[in-house]
């Protein structure tokens, strides 16, 4: 029997549905009493397993083979930390006629997150960039978000802004930073396993999110937050991501230009410095925000979904592009997407 398979044709990013069905599912059978603190239990440790496994596979030799292009690095790492939360604080002009400001904390988080890692790379293959400035892009991005996005949160939200206290650093020491240095650590010993079975372990990354989502908006739902969010202010919420997403893409590919760098580095530039990681993001709002982290959590994902439709269509722009010719680097690296950058763009 053939597998089935995702339509090329669709628009829409499969694990999104897998996302929204949960959502669903949360707001039909919310979990109570007993059942809330075991799924909130399983939670805990499924968010310390996906960050373990975060850890076995980031290969530290790559990450510093990739330090040469300091200059590339430091400039996503720029727009992803500096630029994007920039952004967020100046958005706080639409509470509250755009945006409510359960909403905003929701926007203002997902400014904070790190970059993707997998669509960065697809993206950057496709439009014929420089590939492994996008690997390491993404790798440092990731490295400094498990502590940065904190702090910035920390800072920025204080000790009662959704949902946000002092005890939450504590918790992301435990929960994401000492199982993702434990990953680290075993690396020599399991990066072979992990590499082997990494379809598998990739289920496993994929289930542990769909249950802090289950979890997030369960609770959610059990404390009535979602009667704080009507239609036109969703609608508001996509308009003002859009805004978002538009400024980041033209600031990280002219920003790009203006600092000399070539069309390859642009090309990773933009697509490794314009997006947001809901891989990392929905477990850290869920220790982050806990009761709170539903609302925290929904202009994530639906940024998340845009930015993969919008940057398909400009990677496959970028891929016609008749001045330069596909070179050694991008093609080097077309196996990881095979023009279906759906299938490999979660993180």
């Amino acid at each position: 029997m053939k597998r089935l398979r995702w339509p090329s044709w669709m628009p829409v990013d499969p694990y999104i549905v897998l996302l929204l069905g949960t959502v669903g599912l949360a707001a039909l059978f919310p979990a109570h009493g007993t059942a809330a603190h075991a799924v909130s239990g399983a939670s805990t440790a499924a968010i310390a397993v996906l960050f373990f496994l975060y850890g076995a596979r980031l290969s530290t030799r790559e990450a510093l083979d990739g330090l040469r292009h300091w200059r590339l690095h430091v400039t996503v790492l720029v727009c992803t930390f500096v630029l994007f939360p920039v952004l967020g604080l100046a958005a706080r002009a639409a509470v509250p006629v755009l945006l409510t400001q359960p909403l905003y904390q929701g926007l203002l988080f997902l400014t904070l997150v790190p970059s993707t890692i997998q669509s960065s790379i697809a993206f950057t293959s496709i439009a014929r960039g420089n590939v492994p400035a996008a690997i390491c892009a993404g790798s440092f991005s990731s490295l400094v978000g498990i502590v940065l996005t904190p702090l910035l949160a920390a800072g920025l939200f204080g000790g009662s802004g959704g949902g946000f206290s002092a005890d939450s650093l504590v918790k992301i020491v435990l929960q994401l930073l000492v199982p993702f240095l434990a990953g680290q650590a075993l690396r020599p010993w399991i990066g072979r396993f992990v590499a082997r079975h990494k379809k598998v372990l990739g289920l496993v990354d994929r289930g542990s999110i769909l249950l802090v989502v289950y979890t997030a908006f369960s609770e959610g739902m059990t404390r009535g937050i979602w009667h704080q969010v009507s239609p036109a202010r969703l609608g508001a919420l996509l308009l003002v991501e859009a805004v978002l997403l538009s400024v980041m893409l033209l600031l990280t590919w002219y920003g790009g230009k203006a600092l000399g760098f070539g069309r390859e580095d642009r090309i990773a530039i933009q697509f490794a410095g314009s997006k947001k990681s809901l891989a990392s993001g929905l477990p850290m709002a869920g220790v982050l925000f806990g009761a709170h982290a539903s609302l925290a959590v929904l202009p994530l994902m639906l940024f998340h979904q845009m930015q993969l439709m919008v940057c398909a269509v400009i990677a496959k722009r970028r891929a016609r592009d008749p001045e330069e010719a596909p070179g050694a680097v991008g093609a080097s690296a077309a196996h990881v997407v095979q023009g279906k950058p759906q299938d490999r763009v979660l993180r």
